[in-house]
């Protein structure tokens, strides 16, 4: 019996706490910064939502779990006239929906299009549950419509640089390749791979021998690596590489956030060669430089 009535008190969730609240009799300027009950009729999903996929399975998990113990963390929304529009946590509106709640508890606070924006995309991508594709891509959009750097992005999203940077070279894959990383059939590692074939139609070649024969990142980086023209400059042979040299190049590598290539001939003249992605990476580079 005590069971019985224990489950019914934590099914009720938030709006229990929330029962004597409504959005009909809570003016604007009360709504801001509080906790309300709001029909779920009364909300609209957010625009600048960076995630296009919601898992049937996993939505039916969560509305079982709404339906037993309630909504346990708010939705957030933003006000706009006689609506509320979400900022985060889309799931739960779905999962409720999908078990015939009629309201949810939610935060209201104050947004503008940038901050949605914003707030949505670092919102999902702080749950690490997007795809590496959708990452990348909600990068980019941050980079292009926020106007951040690569560095205030790391920042802001809690990432490496060079993090954010390979997810961002997903992008110059072949949009056959992105499909294979969303749906799960190659990973990001084999991705990252592949990007250092220029050809897309070899690409393509080594993405089905990948599929057919169930290669490893490991197989895969091996197979990119021998399929590369090895292209011989004069007087500047090939040999392996001194030891000051290699001692060096961890913190050089480091230092300047990018691996960087050293050739030596054999009359021990050599070369450095630090690569870059755009050109906000060659102005970081150069002033690294200075």
């Amino acid at each position: 019996m005590a069971k019985a009535t224990k489950k019914q008190v934590l099914g009720r969730g938030l709006s229990a706490l929330l029962k004597e609240t409504s959005s009909d009799n809570v003016n604007n300027n009360l709504v801001v910064g509080n906790i309300i009950e709001i029909e779920l009729e009364d909300i609209e999903v957010n625009p600048y939502q960076p995630r296009t996929y919601f898992d049937e399975e996993s939505l039916r998990e969560l509305a079982g779990s709404i339906k037993e113990l309630g909504v346990i963390q708010p939705i957030t929304v933003r006000k706009i006239g006689e609506i509320f529009q979400l900022v985060s946590g889309e799931r739960r509106f779905r999962a409720s929906k999908l078990i015939g709640n009629k309201s949810i508890p939610a935060y209201i606070r104050t947004a503008n299009d940038q901050e949605m924006l914003e707030m949505a995309l670092v919102e999902n991508i702080q749950r690490k549950n997007l795809d590496p594709i959708e990452v990348a891509l909600s990068y980019k959009r941050l980079i292009d419509e926020i106007q951040l750097t690569q560095e205030e992005l790391s920042i802001r999203v809690g990432k490496k640089r060079s993090t954010v940077t390979n997810y961002l070279r997903l992008l110059k894959l072949d949009p056959i390749l992105q499909t294979g990383i969303r749906d799960g059939f190659i990973s990001m590692g084999h991705g990252r791979a592949l990007i250092n074939i220029k050809s897309t139609a070899k690409q393509l070649d080594i993405y089905e021998k990948i599929l057919l024969d169930k290669l490893s990142v490991r197989q895969t980086e091996e197979l990119v690596k021998s399929l590369k023209i090895d292209k011989k400059i004069p007087n500047e042979i090939k040999k392996q590489l001194p030891k000051y040299i290699k001692n060096s190049l961890p913190h050089i590598n480091s230092y300047l956030g990018q691996k960087v290539n050293v050739t030596i001939n054999g009359k021990g003249k050599g070369k450095i060669s630090i690569p870059f992605h755009s050109k906000e990476d060659f102005e970081r580079i150069k002033n690294l430089l200075k």
